[in-house]
């Protein structure tokens, strides 16, 4: 079985796009008939988050955590005690292409990085674009760490140790922790991912925060971490 796993904080807005993506995934012909578990992990949620994947018939795991790292452990844990082989994670304001899973099970790694592609420009002052496009590589042997678009087989999960409790970066922790245990890494651009650029951003140093510092002209070198590009891998 293989499992996906969206961590959501009052995600209504952006929901049900996010998981009808993730559904079309599930189904792609690649994947050979094998089930795909879609798990959304409702982090301490008070908007219509709930109702939205009750209308979708997508599986919910409810936590009041109030932490990404914390909620992404926990849909793991669950799926893996289900019997999965192949962790994908992804967020609920983004949307996987078709043949996401596919790609990331194609590429016969311990574990996958994807890249990322932003949907609408439209909020954002030119400079914000052109920063991007100045500091982001959309290619194959990237070194960015999105946990929009990660995927990582649960044999290399549990050796590795999951997902840190952060509320901040536990994408980038759980790379470095795979690298040092040994895990074959594909940094690739052929899972594909198309996620938000909006500024109100529901983690604190995350994405959102980058492109919010970059539309008020901060163009000083992100932090790593911060920005969600991690040390290179051989």
């Amino acid at each position: 079985m293989i499992g996906i796993v969206i961590p959501a904080h009052n995600e209504a807005a952006l929901l049900g796009p996010c998981l009808a993506a993730a559904q079309e995934a599930a189904r792609h012909p690649a994947l050979g008939g094998e089930t795909v578990r879609l798990l959304l992990v409702l982090d301490s949620c008070t908007d219509g988050s709930a109702a939205i994947a009750r209308r979708m018939e997508v599986e919910t795991l409810t936590v009041d955590a109030r932490n990404v790292g914390a909620a992404r452990a926990a849909g793991a844990r669950r799926l893996l005690e289900l019997g999965a082989r192949w962790l994908a994670f992804s967020d609920a304001d983004s949307r996987v292409a078709p043949d996401w899973l596919a790609a990331q099970l194609a590429l016969g790694a311990d574990a996958v990085c994807g890249s990322v592609m932003v949907d609408d420009w439209s909020t954002h002052p030119s400079r914000t674009r052109a920063t991007w496009q100045a500091r982001y590589r959309d290619a194959d042997g990237h070194r960015h760490v999105h946990g929009a678009n990660l995927g990582v087989s649960a044999q290399a999960y549990r050796r590795a140790g999951g997902f840190a409790p952060l509320a901040c970066g536990e994408d980038v922790a759980l790379v470095d922790l795979l690298s040092a245990s040994g895990a074959v890494i594909a940094w690739s651009a052929a899972p594909r991912v198309v996620t938000s650029a909006r500024t109100d951003a529901r983690v604190r140093g995350g994405f959102g925060d980058t492109l919010a510092a970059w539309a008020r002209g901060e163009n000083k070198e992100p932090d790593k971490e911060r920005d969600g590009e991690a040390p290179a891998v051989a």
